[in-house]
Formats: C-alpha cells, structure tokens, sequence
C-alpha cells in the first residue's frame, strides 16, 4: 500500500538511492508507456520547488515518451527486484516489450502516470527545465572523455529538471 507524502517527508539518503539502488525512469500512461533504469540524477529545491534532475540520451526510447508528455515517474525498489531492474536498463523498449515483462506490473498513479507494484518510493514529476549537454561546456574534461567519446551510438545527455508533484511510500505490506 502506498501513502502519498510531501517530498520534504521522504527519508533516505538520494545518493545511495540514485547512484547504487537505482531507479526506474517511467513515461506515458498504462496504456503507452516505456522505463528505463538510471543511476544518474539528483533531488532538491530550486526556483521554489521540489525538483529531481534527470539525466536521458535521446537514443533511448523512454527520451521520445519524456519529450511528449513533459512527465515522468522515479520508482525506487527493495533490493529483491534488482534483477529486474538491470533488465529494464538493457534492454530497448523498441525491440522488447517491457509492459509484459513479468518482473514488473505497472500501476496508475491519481495524475495517470506510471510507477510499479512493488515500489517503495515513487516520485511523480513535470518538466519545467530541459537542455542538452554540450562538449564545450565541461570544465572538467574526464567525463566527458570517460563516458561520451567510445560510447557506440550514445550521445550526450539531455537534462531534464522536473518538479517532484506527488510523492509517495510504501507502508506496510
């Protein structure tokens, strides 16, 4: 069962859930709908606001659903569906039907997003902010070198800034 909260209420350490737990990236409604796992990303408050930061290349199928709808879903989950969640980062909504993967069963949130049984925290966000990275604008050159230059058909991430409009926990079982 999931409660629904303010962002400011959710505990947790965002590093650990980003960079090492992982997330879903979800876009669209049950209908039509692609994920995508990411360890890239960051919460906080800007212009007033709860935000996340995303970060999607627009080779990925979930990048397509994002530009359309302007919304998207963070589903964070206990360990036991890790599995679950390196699949959903491997493999391309364009030549694998992720709706019917049996790991994952997609839930409708109040506002018609997508997040999934299962999940532990859940953040629903709309896009107030996107921009494209650009070679010329790394300070520090490693990553880009590290992460972008023998990277077969991978571009540059997008950015998206999204305010967090609906977050939710599980409690109980």
């Amino acid at each position: 069962m999931m409660q629904e909260i303010k962002p400011s209420e959710i505990n947790g350490n965002f590093i650990k859930l980003i960079g090492s737990d992982w997330m879903l990236i979800t876009s669209g409604n049950t209908g039509d709908y692609n994920m995508m796992t990411a360890s890239w990303g960051g919460v906080g408050f800007l212009w007033a606001r709860p935000v996340v930061t995303v970060y999607v290349r627009p080779e990925r199928f979930t990048h397509g659903y994002i530009e359309r709808t302007g919304r998207f879903t963070l589903t964070f989950f206990p360990e036991d569906k890790r599995k679950d969640l390196a699949v959903m980062g491997k493999e391309s909504g364009r030549t694998f039907d992720k709706k019917h993967y049996p790991g994952l069963t997609a839930v409708e949130l109040p506002s018609g997003q997508v997040t999934f049984d299962h999940a532990r925290i859940v953040l629903d966000c709309e896009v107030i902010f996107k921009d494209t990275m650009s070679p010329g604008k790394f300070v520090d050159r490693e990553p880009l070198e590290k992460w972008y230059n023998d990277e077969p058909g991978g571009g540059l991430h997008d950015i998206y800034i999204a305010e967090i409009k609906h977050a939710w926990i599980k409690t109980g079982d």
